[in-house]
């Protein structure tokens, strides 16, 4: 037998059982990636659609991700119908591209004809408009306007998130109509909590929950057991307020409604997850500077990403190099400054990006605001007086003891609690500032308070330095 033989039937010999694809760590196994692989290249349709093809979607999105480049379209091509397109929204945007740019336009659209509308505007809206527009026209005429109204909308605005598949139903049908018309009517989505209610003119009036459905008779009208909707979620909102929404009243779904009040779509909780999810995610990028990198970036996409900042970051490091150079005088005369000038604006920088993080993430998720900003603060000063006492205490000894001088302990110990302070200060200024002027202060807040806590630190160590030894 050939060792192509036994790779084959090793394959095919697997249990019956569907086994685990993750390891420990959370990673696709090392094993099960190299069968696969060995399938693609052996063009092993039976495998793939044995081991491959029950894979949920997040699944299937993992293993997308973890295969060769080279054999994520054949993967998808041997399965043939057995591929659930809705994997795609689960993988990295770069590899999603580059998937669908290998695809045929045909091939798409007939996919995106079996999904969710989100999922397929989710693959859409990074297309060219010209192969969009193609793929558009060879779907029906109805699911074509529903996908491109939802294109119209905004991007990262709720319209663009929302489900364009819903139950909606008139006022005056009883609840045993509607249960027969939820029966036996094939277009409505696959899964949902709550039925709508609107006039002929699609004007949102109010929602029916599945289970107050299910505990009525029959013959009750549904506007009798319908409840206003507290928070219909404007189509043109950004998607980020609407997850705050459903966070703030824990929401399942959402009715999405344009200018004139007309249910337009709905916004269900697994979408919101996503959008949490992606949003807590571009801060923690943005604070760090790298913008909207991916793990499968090229190298110069990745620098061209983090140049720019990098850049901001030389010129105001020269801004703080020019404060030193102010005392070059007593910096050659006490060595020892030099020494521990990096141990001030290093602990201030590290403070004050402590209460920036705080600071941003409050004001992304709205905690934060002009009532409630002085209080901060204040919190935030109090906080930097007991930090910069503690840790200029505890310098001060050790640089004492270290350098055989008591006045280096003090003025490093001064100079400790003047940054500790600047830079508890600076932490939630400059944030709610940037935030006032409409700037990022995700985005721009850390080379402000670096900038601020380097200077100050320099200044005020030296600075105390050169007075007290020129005493």
């Amino acid at each position: 037998m050939s060792d192509i033989e036994e790779q084959v039937r090793a394959r095919h010999s697997r249990d019956e059982e569907k086994a685990d694809i993750y390891d420990e760590d959370g990673s696709i196994r090392s094993d099960f990636r190299a069968l696969v692989g060995a399938a693609i290249a052996d063009r092993d349709v039976l495998f793939l659609r044995k081991e491959v093809a029950h894979l949920h979607e997040s699944e299937m999105g993992d293993l997308i991700e973890a295969i060769q480049p080279d054999q994520r379209l054949a993967l998808i091509t041997l399965l043939g119908d057995d591929f659930d397109m809705t994997a795609l929204t689960e993988v990295d945007d770069a590899i999603r591209l580059q998937i669908v740019d290998q695809m045929p336009n045909e091939q798409i659209a007939a996919a995106i004809g079996d999904l969710d509308s989100d999922d397929a505007v989710y693959i859409l809206e990074d297309l060219d408009q010209e192969d969009r527009d193609e793929i558009l026209a060879q779907l029906p005429f109805t699911e074509r306007v529903r996908l491109r109204r939802a294109l119209d909308y905004p991007e990262s605005s709720a319209g663009r998130r929302m489900q364009s598949e819903f139950v909606a139903v008139p006022p005056f049908w009883a609840v045993g109509q509607t249960i027969d018309y939820m029966r036996e009517e094939e277009g409505l989505p696959e899964s949902f909590t709550q039925i709508f209610v609107i006039d002929p003119t699609f004007k949102l009036l109010g929602v029916v929950d599945l289970d107050r459905i299910l505990r009525t008779k029959r013959q009750v009208k549904i506007e009798t057991i319908m409840r206003e909707t507290n928070h219909p979620i404007p189509a043109e909102m950004d998607q980020e307020e609407a997850a705050q929404l459903f966070e703030q009243y824990d929401l399942l779904s959402a009715a999405v409604v344009d200018e004139g009040g007309r249910l337009v779509g709905v916004l269900t909780i697994d979408d919101v997850v996503d959008v949490i999810q992606e949003e807590a995610e571009e801060d923690l990028m943005r604070l760090g500077g790298v913008g909207d990198e991916e793990l499968s970036d090229s190298i110069p996409e990745t620098s061209r990403s983090r140049v720019p900042w990098l850049l901001v970051n030389l010129l105001t490091a020269f801004l703080a190099a020019s404060v030193i150079s102010l005392f070059e005088a007593t910096i050659e005369q006490i060595v020892a400054l030099a020494v521990l000038m990096p141990i001030v604006a290093g602990m201030g920088g590290n403070a004050g990006s402590q209460t920036m993080t705080v600071t941003v993430r409050a004001l992304a998720t709205r905690n934060l605001d002009i009532h409630n900003a002085w209080r901060v603060v204040r919190r935030e000063a109090g906080v930097g007086l007991l930090n910069g006492v503690i840790f200029g205490i505890l310098i001060g000894v050790i640089a004492g003891f270290w350098f055989h001088d008591p006045n280096i302990g003090g003025i490093i110990a001064s100079a400790m609690l003047i940054n500790m302070m600047a830079a508890a200060i600076a932490g939630i200024l400059i944030p709610l500032l940037l935030d006032k002027i409409g700037a990022d202060p995700a985005v721009s807040s850390a080379v402000f308070v670096t900038t601020v806590t380097d200077i100050t630190g320099f200044f005020s160590f030296l600075g105390l330095a050169s007075w007290w030894f020129a005493i």
